[in-house]
């Protein structure tokens, strides 16, 4: 999904811009490109990141967020 609309946007640039258009494969060389999924995977590696230093910092022994892990889901403290 990323890649159909950066390249349809990057080809809208270039009808404005009066240049020729670039195919798939070609865009695919292209530097903004690289640069858009690279910006793609530093979020996702820093939600997920995140993700995990949460929940084993909320899951910590005598964290007030905590409960027993064997405590059935309707009993809390």
């Amino acid at each position: 999904m990323h890649f159909y609309g950066s390249l349809k946007e990057y080809n809208e640039e270039q009808i404005i811009k009066n240049e020729s258009t670039v195919t798939a494969l070609q865009y695919i060389s292209e530097s903004r490109f690289w640069f858009e999924s690279f910006q793609n995977w530093q979020s996702e590696f820093l939600a997920v990141f995140s993700i995990v230093i949460l929940s084993i910092w909320l899951r910590e022994k005598g964290s007030p967020e905590s409960k027993p892990v064997d405590m059935a889901h309707d009993e809390t403290p």
